[in-house]
């Protein structure tokens, strides 16, 4: 079978056509002459299910297969060995310049392609997604078009009939009155909120993100986890008066609202509707209500008015024969005498005068409200009475109010007995009112608001001196102390427009030419143009207070100098046992023939005792601060765990050690010994607290905030907390205030210094932290130690040198004021083969600096010295003589403690011949290697 043949077999209806067709009437021409590209793509197109066409030709001969045919309808078979625009003439200019390009040798694919096509006799909106392939010949010219193409009609009818019910459902969902979001995923995204939604939300970035990232403050209020139970379970859930805080705002809102699932076909859960109402205005209406109701019923209870509804019931000829009291508060039984809640008043009133009848009566009939005033002689008073028709007028019940008068009628007659003395009475007031005005102490004066005094009382001669003339010819401001004239007249102004009495002092000035402190009560008169003005002389009482400050004042002196006392008695008891040590080693060591091994026993007592006393003068000015810390950069959780490791060794089996430590580094700037020493005595602490027995946990934290502390407020930055708590004994309320005060101690004798406390206090404080400090009798103690974080060192510290055991003839110039420790100093360079030159103070050592710098290889300095101290003579040698290094060797400078040694190597006394030798050896060989490096450079 020749090949031309074997391209037309199989291939379905089509195929068949296209062996039947005579291809001689087309441009093709018979079968047997067609070039193989085309058999090639006829057996491909024919074999394959997917609708396939070729345009061969200049005038583009149209081949297709069996599944292309569908897509032709009614031009189906006729199309078959047509031009492709005779079959399809509405797409040509849609689909020819595209063609073209493909005859150009440009292959061509779209995903969507619009068409409007009348292969069944009408015009029918059509989609298609399709690729042209060109087809070259034997010299490479563009032959033929290869088309793959599939109908996506009903995908894209499809698409927009879900599109558009889509817009109808959010068009929907935009009208209701209600909020509403629709969420999808686990992970609830929103896809949807309606403009409801964003008005009791907020403008956020909804779509696309996940309800945690919208709504972060909603941690710890449950929402989450009810999406989370919604979707899981696929359950509905529904709320009313939901409580919810958004951020930024004060206030609490409510929602009643519905979490209800979405699912698919098949009935999994595939995101959540959530709609409903914000109903804050109800919730805080009811909650008003409440209010309201409870303040109405607390004021019925209390007043004093009585009050009571009665419901009155008529005769046949609407006259009231009767009433009976529905509600009645507790003053109604004060005033009444009884308690007649429920009960008819002709129960417990029988005789009850006829006009009382009558007024109710007429009061439930008509709606007009009542006043009158009678006496009921059933309960033997008079009653001042008000009462209205309240609720249905069916239902005939008057709200009663009414007073106790009888003792105000008493009043009246008694006042009817009186008039007749009228005369006689006033006189006796004025008489009485005139000897107040002129015996009263205080200073009396009626004035105006335009500055000037109508009347003044004799006392203001008496406290200044001036004649009631002089007072009331001259304005009343003239008389004020400058200073005081503006808040005066001030709260004059005021009151004249609040016709409130006011209070203020100020200064008048007396007819010696003094001031006196006066105080003023103030109350304006009806008349609204004048006030009456009531003094008191604050000049005894003023000097009684500033005597009672002075006192105060001398009782705060008295106190501190008693805690000065109670502090040098503590230094005084710790370093007399440490000099009872030391005076006992040396008494023994002057006894003769003391062997060897005893020898070096009390020269070891001696050292490790001189180590104790430098440890509690290092205390002390951790304490007040004034220590020259040595900071470095470390990381804070690597000192906890070694610290943990060894107090795990002296707190025994019973405590458990537990630590939580970052895995990230926590790097902080500080003395690494002070620091290790502060963990240590909060440890130790928490150790002795728990008795042996107990858990202690220590953690390590990044922090961003230091919480208000003592009188201190919070502190915002970045901070590494470093907690310790232990389930021990707890702290006492009145001993908390007083646990960081060095030498306080609740421990027995012997068994601490109190300076543990007061160390980690200052070394804190000097290192820009705070400590906090939290307890609980009988449940345990937690102490938080806050130091400022900082970035990861960029070097690594370098190793201390060895000491040396011969200076080789380096000189040093020693600059030292005490003689004693001079001496040992020279002297214990002398022995370790240094040459030294000792200069008493800043000012010989500089003149020694003047004769000859260069003889020296090392300045050694005291910080403290009289004149000027150490750390400005370093600094004049490094601006005289850069090349000669400096070593700075002090016990304690408030210098150093302030701003730090300046990046000048610093020795603490007391110092070991060891640590001299080893911080010579390191300050000549830096400075060595400096300069060799100069000359090189």
């Amino acid at each position: 079978m020749d090949p031309q043949t074997s391209a037309l077999l199989g291939g379905g209806l089509m195929g068949a056509r296209m062996r039947a067709y005579d291809w001689a009437t087309t441009s093709l021409g018979p079968q047997e002459h067609w070039p193989q590209p085309l058999l090639t793509l006829v057996r491909v197109m024919l074999n394959s299910r997917q609708p396939m066409f070729i345009a061969w030709g200049a005038d583009r001969t149209l081949v297709y297969n069996d599944t292309y045919a569908q897509i032709l309808g009614e031009r189906h078979p006729a199309a078959l060995g047509r031009p492709f625009f005779e079959t399809w003439p509405e797409v040509r200019d849609a689909v020819g310049a595209l063609m073209d390009r493909v005859f150009a040798g440009d292959p061509v694919h779209m995903e969507d392609l619009a068409l409007t096509l009348h292969r069944n006799g009408y015009p029918e909106a059509t989609h298609f997604a399709f690729s042209y392939t060109p087809v070259p010949g034997d010299d490479g010219t563009i032959v033929g078009l290869f088309c793959a193409c599939t109908e996506t009609t009903r995908q894209v009818l499809a698409e927009r009939q879900a599109a558009s019910e889509r817009r109808r459902q959010q068009a929907l969902l935009q009208q209701m009155p209600g909020f509403v979001a629709v969420l999808r995923d686990p992970s609830h995204i929103f896809e949807y909120v309606n403009d409801a939604y964003i008005t009791v939300a907020g403008r956020r970035d909804y779509i696309g993100r996940n309800v945690r990232e919208v709504f972060p403050e909603l941690v710890g209020q449950g929402f989450y986890e009810l999406l989370d139970q919604v979707y899981a379970t696929g359950e509905p859930f529904v709320a009313r008066s939901q409580p919810i805080r958004l951020v930024g705002e004060d206030s609490t809102r409510y929602l009643d609202f519905i979490y209800q699932p979405i699912r698919d076909q098949a009935g999994a859960v595939i995101g959540i509707f959530a709609g409903g109402y914000e109903v804050s205005d109800q919730i805080r209406s009811q909650v008003a209500l409440a209010e309201s109701e409870g303040r109405y019923r607390t004021l019925f209870e209390s007043i004093d008015v009585g009050f009571c509804i009665i419901e009155v019931t008529f005769d046949a000829a609407d006259r009231a024969v009767d009433y009976r009291i529905l509600e009645a508060n507790p003053a109604f039984e004060r005033q009444t005498g009884a308690d007649v809640a429920g009960r008819w008043v002709s129960d417990f009133a029988p005789d009850l005068e006829r006009h009382w009848f009558d007024t109710y009566g007429h009061v439930a009939l008509t709606g007009e409200p009542a006043h009158i005033e009678n006496k009921a002689d059933v309960f033997g008073r008079w009653f001042d009475v008000r009462a209205l028709r309240v609720g249905d007028p069916a239902a005939r019940r008057v709200a009663v109010f009414f007073s106790d008068i009888s003792e105000r009628k008493r009043m009246e007659e008694a006042l009817q007995v009186l008039n007749a003395t009228l005369e006689q009475q006033v006189h006796e007031r004025t008489a009485e009112r005139d000897q107040l005005w002129r015996l009263s102490e205080d200073m009396l004066a009626r004035a105006n608001y335009e500055g000037m005094m109508s009347a003044v009382s004799p006392s203001w001669t008496r406290v200044l001196g001036w004649s009631e003339a002089e007072l009331l010819s001259r304005p009343y401001g003239t008389f004020m102390h400058p200073d005081d004239m503006g808040p005066t007249l001030a709260a004059l102004a005021q009151m004249g427009k609040t016709t409130q009495p006011t209070r203020f002092e100020n200064r008048i000035a007396t007819s010696a030419g003094g001031w006196k402190p006066i105080e003023w009560t103030v109350a304006p008169e009806a008349d609204g143009a004048n006030f009456i003005a009531v003094g008191r002389d604050l000049t005894i009482a003023k000097t009684r207070e500033a005597e009672l400050a002075s006192a105060q004042e001398a009782l705060r002196q008295a106190q501190k100098m008693e805690a000065v006392g109670q502090l040098t008695g503590g230094v005084a008891h710790d370093f007399n046992n440490l000099l009872t040590v030391i005076k006992s080693s040396t008494d023994l060591l002057k006894r003769p023939g003391l062997p060897e091994e005893r020898r070096q026993r009390y020269v070891g007592a001696i050292s490790d005792t001189v180590a104790r006393a430098a440890k509690l003068t290092g205390q002390l000015l951790a304490f007040a601060r004034r220590q020259a810390l040595k900071p470095e950069v470390i990381d804070a959780g690597r000192s906890v765990t070694t610290i943990s490791d060894m107090v795990g060794t002296l707190s025994g089996s019973r405590i458990r050690i537990v630590t939580a430590i970052p895995d990230a580094p926590c790097f902080i700037n500080a003395d690494p010994s002070q620091f290790d020493t502060a963990l240590v005595n909060m440890a130790v602490n928490a150790r002795d607290a728990m008795d042996g027995e107990g858990t202690l946990t220590i953690t390590v934290n990044p922090v961003s905030t230091i919480p208000p502390i003592r009188t201190h407020p919070a502190v915002s930055g970045d901070f590494i907390a470093v907690c310790i708590e232990d389930t021990g004994s707890g702290i006492a309320p009145e001993q908390i205030e007083h646990i960081f005060e060095p030498f306080f101690t609740t421990k027995g004798v012997g068994q601490g210094t109190g300076l543990g406390l007061s160390q980690v206090f200052g070394f804190a404080k000097q290192s820009g932290g705070e400590v906090r400090v939290q307890s609980t009798v009988g449940q345990g103690t937690t102490f938080v130690l806050y130091l400022p974080r900082v970035e990861a060192p960029g070097h690594v510290p370098q190793v201390e040198p060895e000491p040396v055991v011969d200076g080789h003839g380096m000189c040093v110039l020693v600059v030292e004021d005490n003689a004693e420790v001079g001496t040992f100093a020279t002297q214990t360079l002398a022995e370790l083969g240094y040459v030294t030159v000792w200069a008493i103070d800043a000012e010989a050592a500089l003149a020694e600096l003047a004769k000859d710098a260069d003889r020296f290889d090392v300045v050694f300095t005291d910080v403290v010295m009289p004149g000027m101290n150490g750390i400005d003579l370093a600094h004049r040698i490094r601006r005289d003589h850069h090349d000669l290094p400096v070593l700075l060797a002090s016990g304690y400078s408030h210098v150093l403690a302030r701003n730090g040694t300046h990046g000048f190597e610093l020795l603490h006394k007391p110092y070991s011949v060891e640590q001299l030798s080893r911080l010579l050896r390191k300050v000549a060989t830096w400075q060595r290697r400096k300069r060799i490096m100069g000359e090189v450079a």
